[in-house]
């Protein structure tokens, strides 16, 4: 069997508490939480933890910044109903999700919808919802104009926009160059030109420009290149702006060499920005959109070992859980080369013997790996596998009826 080295750390998982061993979630024993569960793999969010980020976060933002919450992260609908009472409004990609929004009690007003390809039923029941549209596309803005003449109802519109620039060092660029997201920022004149033609007023814009950022600087940068854009574009509407959303991009670590968001100069930048926004744009709302960073850190995925087999001298843990359930974490979401999120065993955390151990699910294809030769107390059977950063796209994010395993089980705590 091959000797334990140390593999490449992690950054501490030490957002949640371990008494007597054991990792504790809500503050619940794991192995008393697997059994009021009843059964695995389940998914945990921890509210405390969910408060305790959004306390961070408004500690670190002026208030003039409004944060909202991206459903897209983790639309669980209880953990849903647990963010809206935390911020100041909710993002959805879906008319899916705009159900699960409105069914929290969030004001529509407080509640935007993006998304290429809105279809018009979608756009209908945006529409009647009261929500605001970030429209995508000059056609989006042709069939809002149809939805009006047919029903009498206004549409609340923003634009959003296709910056020409990136953000730099983001894990996933959702802006600059030719993207499916958003109007690009040149073609915005003529846009708002059609737009005011057709009897629409234009609130405001949506700029978001990447993802899973970890470089302060690079957000920094971002953002006042999206709002000096903004500033830009304004001078073609001729209503007041009345929303500026600036997007999100804040990252959480998940490989190793990855560290934590420094957020003082993220709030001290936007800070800035909003003294010059209550300038420029007096009547307008100013806000950040984040997903994963809100609650991404605050859930854990667990699953139970059901065998421990050893294959030409390595180990390896055979898990109720897999790719199919958390695609992300087994490396088929995104990642070019694929890096172990952290792991533990849950039930063994002050455990001191350690080995190098493959952890993987029950699926019929090598892919399913939850974690690559990495250094875990020794586990046998019974024992429960925790993948930590689970908070933000897991269980809906996975193909769940691949080979038809039972579909996990998700608690907020």
């Amino acid at each position: 069997m091959n000797s334990p080295k140390t593999p490449p750390a992690h950054v501490p998982m030490d957002q949640f508490r371990v008494e007597h061993g054991e990792l504790l979630v809500g503050g619940i024993p794991l192995t008393r939480l697997a059994a009021r569960v009843g059964s695995t793999p389940f998914y945990a969010y921890d509210r405390q933890l969910l408060d305790a980020r959004v306390g961070e976060l408004r500690a670190a933002l002026p208030t003039a910044v409004k944060l909202h919450y991206a459903i897209k992260a983790n639309p669980m609908p209880a953990l849903v109903g647990h963010m809206a009472g935390l911020v100041d409004g909710l993002d959805v990609a879906s008319a899916g999700e705009l159900a699960v929004a409105l069914d929290t009690g969030m004001s529509p007003h407080d509640i935007s919808f993006a998304g290429p390809g809105k279809r018009v039923e979608e756009l209908r029941q945006a529409v009647a919802a009261g929500v605001l549209i970030n429209a995508e596309s000059p056609s989006e803005i042709e069939a809002l104009a149809a939805v009006a003449e047919s029903t009498g109802w206004t549409p609340r519109i923003a634009l959003r926009v296709n910056p020409d620039f990136e953000l730099k060092s983001s894990g996933m660029r959702m802006g600059g160059g030719p993207k499916q997201f958003g109007i690009d920022a040149e073609q915005i004149p003529a846009v708002i030109q059609r737009t005011e033609t057709l009897g629409l007023h234009i609130e405001g814009f949506h700029l978001f420009a990447g993802s899973q950022n970890l470089q302060a600087e690079a957000i920094v940068e971002a953002q006042r290149n999206c709002f000096d854009l903004a500033r830009r574009l304004a001078d073609h509407v001729s209503t007041p702006i009345r929303m500026l959303n600036l997007g999100g991009g804040i990252g959480i670590p998940y490989f190793p060499g990855n560290e934590r968001v420094d957020l003082a100069p993220i709030g001290a930048n936007l800070a800035r920005i909003a003294d010059e926004a209550a300038t420029v744009f007096p009547q307008a709302e100013l806000c950040i959109e984040l997903g994963r960073f809100l609650v991404g850190e605050a859930g854990i995925y667990v699953c139970r070992v059901l065998d421990r087999k050893e294959s030409r001298g390595q180990v390896f843990l055979v898990t109720d859980g897999g790719l199919h359930h958390h695609l992300s974490a087994s490396g088929n979401f995104g990642q070019v080369i694929r890096k172990n999120y952290p792991v533990a065993i849950g039930n063994r955390m002050s455990d001191t013997e350690l080995e190098l151990a493959n952890v993987v699910g029950p699926l019929c294809t090598p892919l399913d790996i939850l974690g690559d030769r990495m250094l875990l107390p020794k586990a046998r059977p019974g024992d429960l596998v925790v993948v930590y950063q689970s908070g933000a796209y897991g269980a809906t994010a996975s193909p769940q009826r691949f080979l038809g395993h039972p579909a996990v089980t998700e608690v907020l705590v």
